[in-house]
């Protein structure tokens, strides 16, 4: 088996992780020497990849600079254990069954609007945050259709678990927000925006759920399973 860039960039932050909750647990001098040279090593193999992703910028960093960022991350204890981040998505469906989509200003890509968890809100109500600070549209959360492992996935260059939501639209009207999105729409499934990726990379059922049947939650199988 061949490692591609998803796969070394997955090692790299996995390794990186150890290593940092580990710094966040140890009083051993002995054990910091060894995780900081865990560290080193996660970032020779993270400056290895030309891939990039959600937060972060390749090639702008030295080994040893990166090492630093990462260190400056390191908590004491438990708020030391290196966790992914938390996103959020919603797929916004309106009365003729279209989707909502914004263009992200960052990078010119149609795709649903989405957004990082908020502390002191629930997932749902980011989703609604969300929806209409990007697109000014009011909507509601109708049922979770997926939590997606965005670096298994190949979305993101960081770890980061992204909670999908299927969502209605009650109001508001189409304005994008003047940092964060160029442009956003309503739009037919046969008529989508480019460019864009294939929106089923993200939730295979994500159309089914549009035309309104009642599905499980997706999410990443075990690996062992797939």
């Amino acid at each position: 088996m061949t490692a591609n860039e998803v796969d070394l960039i997955s090692w790299a932050e996995r390794l990186s992780a150890i290593a940092r909750t580990g710094l966040g647990f140890t009083e051993s001098l002995y054990e910091k020497e060894r995780f900081e040279e865990i560290l080193k090593v996660a970032s020779e193999m993270r400056l290895s990849s030309s891939a990039s992703g959600e937060g972060y910028s390749p090639g702008t960093e030295t080994v040893d600079e990166l090492v630093e960022i990462w260190m400056s991350r390191v908590g004491s204890g438990v708020p030391g254990y290196v966790t992914p981040k938390s996103a959020v998505a919603a797929v916004v469906r309106n009365e003729k069954g279209q989707i909502l989509l914004v263009q992200r200003a960052d990078s010119g890509v149609w795709l649903y609007p989405t957004g990082w968890a908020d502390v002191g809100y629930s997932p749902a109500e980011v989703v609604v945050k969300e929806v209409l600070e990007e697109t000014g549209i009011e909507a509601v959360p109708l049922k979770l259709l997926g939590v997606l492992d965005g670096m298994r996935r190949g979305f993101t260059a960081i770890p980061m678990y992204s909670m999908v939501f299927l969502c209605e639209a009650t109001g508001g009207a189409l304005k994008a927000h003047p940092l964060e999105v160029s442009d956003v729409g309503w739009f037919d499934r046969h008529n989508l925006p480019s460019p864009m990726p294939n929106l089923e990379r993200w939730v295979p059922e994500i159309y089914r759920a549009l035309d309104g049947e009642d599905i499980p939650a997706y999410f990443d199988l075990p690996r062992n399973l797939r």
